[in-house]
C-alpha cells in the first residue's frame, strides 16, 4: 500500500499498542514486559516523548521536567493537549514517525497509544504483526494510585478516544491484584516469545 515506509533498521516482529486510562498502570506492564524481556528485545516507545519534546522546543520549557511525573507538567498538560490535536490533524503520523526512527529492537511497545488515528498509523505501516492491548483498572484503585478527576483532561480525546473502538487484541486487568496480573503477563510474555 502506500502507507509510511518501514524504518532502515527492519520492520519489527511485533508491535504491542498499550492504551488505558490515567493510572491505569501502563508505564508499569510496559516496564515489566521490557524488563522480562530484555531491552535488547524490546523497545519502549512512548508517543507522547516527541510530543514533550516539541512543546517544550515551541515554549522554552524544561523538556526533562515535562517527562517525569512531576508537578512541572500538570499546569501546561490541557494546553498540550490542544497543542497536540492541532500537530496531528495537520499531519496524524507526526508523532508516530518520530518514535519508529532508528529502533532496532524486534519487538515494540509503545506506551501511551491514546487516539484511533495512532493505531491506524500502525496498522498501516506494520499491519499484522500490530496488536492493541488495553490495560483496565476500577477507578477505585486508579484512585488508590493518586487519580484525581481532572475536566479537560480525563473527558478529553487523549482519555476517551479509544474507548469505544471494539474488539483490542488483549485486555489487562491490573486492579491490584498481583497474582492476577502476574498471570496475564505471563500469557503475553508467553505469545510474544512465540513471534520472536
Amino acid at each position: 500500500g502506500g502507507g509510511p515506509m518501514a524504518p532502515l533498521g527492519g520492520a519489527p516482529r511485533l508491535v504491542l499498542l498499550f492504551s488505558g486510562k490515567r493510572k491505569s498502570g501502563k508505564d508499569f506492564v510496559t516496564e515489566a514486559l521490557q524488563s522480562r524481556l530484555g531491552a535488547d528485545v524490546c523497545a519502549v516507545l512512548r508517543l507522547s516523548g516527541p510530543l514533550k519534546e516539541q512543546y517544550a522546543q515551541e515554549y522554552g520549557l524544561d523538556f526533562q521536567r515535562l517527562l517525569d511525573a512531576s508537578t512541572y507538567k500538570e499546569p501546561f498538560r490541557r494546553d498540550m493537549i490542544r497543542w497536540g490535536e492541532e500537530k496531528r490533524q495537520a499531519d496524524p503520523g507526526f508523532f508516530c514517525r518520530k518514535i519508529v526512527e532508528g529502533v532496532s529492537q524486534p519487538v515494540w511497545l509503545v506506551s501511551d497509544t491514546r487516539r484511533v488515528s495512532d493505531i491506524q498509523w500502525f496498522r498501516e505501516a506494520y499491519g499484522a504483526v500490530t496488536q492493541t492491548v488495553r490495560v483496565v483498572a476500577t477507578e477505585q484503585s486508579r484512585q488508590q494510585r493518586g487519580w484525581v478527576f481532572t475536566p479537560g483532561v480525563d473527558d478529553a480525546e487523549s482519555e476517551c478516544g479509544l474507548d469505544n473502538i471494539g474488539a483490542f487484541d488483549w485486555v489487562i486487568e491490573n486492579h491490584g491484584d498481583e497474582q492476577r496480573l502476574e498471570e496475564q503477563l505471563e500469557r503475553l510474555i508467553e505469545f510474544v516469545r512465540s513471534r520472536l
